[in-house]
């Protein structure tokens, strides 16, 4: 951000973790308290950056994974004939999701408390 600036900027979303990368605002006369603030925020980004971000890799990886194991079982390669993606329809798609959903429940829980 330009030094001028008196607000937080909001950058675009991150690539692995979907979360909007924030810069936060120091302002020049910042006292004890507001400094404790800002880095509890800045410790908060950075914990839920590294959760969301290893949980979207574990969730590519694992959708992948099920894919294949899904078109392998019917006899099916990864690309059709004309080189497209295969795909699975939307009923076996929801098993992997409601598979992966009670699988992290845990971890989702114990990142929301």
């Amino acid at each position: 951000p330009p030094a001028h600036s008196r607000s937080d900027w909001i950058g675009p979303p991150d690539k692995h973790s979907n979360l909007r990368p924030v810069i936060f605002y120091v302002p020049p006369e910042e006292s004890a308290l507001e400094r404790r603030l800002r880095e509890a925020r800045q410790e908060a980004q950075a914990s839920n950056q590294r959760f969301w971000a290893r949980h979207n890799r574990a969730f590519r990886q694992e959708k992948e994974e099920f894919i294949y194991s899904r078109l392998k079982a019917k006899g099916l390669e990864m690309r059709d004939e004309s080189g497209q993606k295969a795909t699975l329809n939307a009923e076996e798609m929801a098993d992997f999701y409601k598979d992966f959903l009670s699988k992290n429940l845990k971890k989702h829980l114990q990142y929301n408390r």
